[in-house]
């Protein structure tokens, strides 16, 4: 009889331990909706910053990391790549026409989105000799969209590289517009 209630003190301790009001770690109900899934959601301040990471520690990228989160395509910038992203700045999604950004953002857009921010991220690591004027880039998107040099600038399509950032995963270059897809 004693070894019966040992044995149902230990299921009434385990029970009242994870109780309806506890949550797991990494379930939806301790984080936002919008948090990342997979490798995204993992915290690590020892190895190199990778392109989400970087992307969302940049104050010229708040509304790209936005989008990035509405359109829950996060994982696909903390995959092992390599990849390169071609980042449009804060500026280059306010040049957009007025209401743009906020409609891709509803819940209902969410596959628009997706695929146009996918316009920005390419397999492989692209750059220094890479960029070469003339050549077509293949993008996530299934859209090829083609380098071109003007002395030391560089382009991809008609957004200029401002910057370029190395990350675990691959390379950054930061643009001064978006690359919307041609076909939607």
């Amino acid at each position: 009889m004693k070894s019966l209630t040992i044995v149902f003190l230990a299921i009434a301790l385990i029970f009242s331990a994870c109780g309806p009001g506890d949550q797991q770690p990494g379930s939806a109900d301790n984080y936002g909706e919008n948090t990342p899934k997979g490798q995204a959601s993992v915290v690590d301040d020892e190895s190199a910053k990778n392109i989400l990471q970087i992307a969302a520690g940049s104050p010229d990228h708040t509304t790209l990391v936005a989008a990035v989160q509405a359109a829950e395509i996060e994982h696909v910038l903390v995959n092992a790549g390599p990849l390169t992203v071609f980042a449009p700045n804060n500026a280059a999604f306010t040049a957009l026409p007025e209401g743009t950004v906020e409609t891709l953002l509803k819940p209902e857009n969410k596959k628009q989105l997706a695929f146009i921010l996918t316009n920005h991220a390419a397999p492989s690591t692209y750059k220094g000799r890479l960029l070469k004027d003339g050549r077509k880039i293949y993008m996530a998107s299934g859209e090829y969209i083609k380098i071109k040099r003007d002395g030391d600038d560089i382009f991809i399509g008609d957004a200029k590289i401002l910057g370029t950032i190395d990350a675990s995963n691959g390379v950054i270059h930061v643009v001064d517009k978006v690359l919307v897809p041609s076909k939607k």
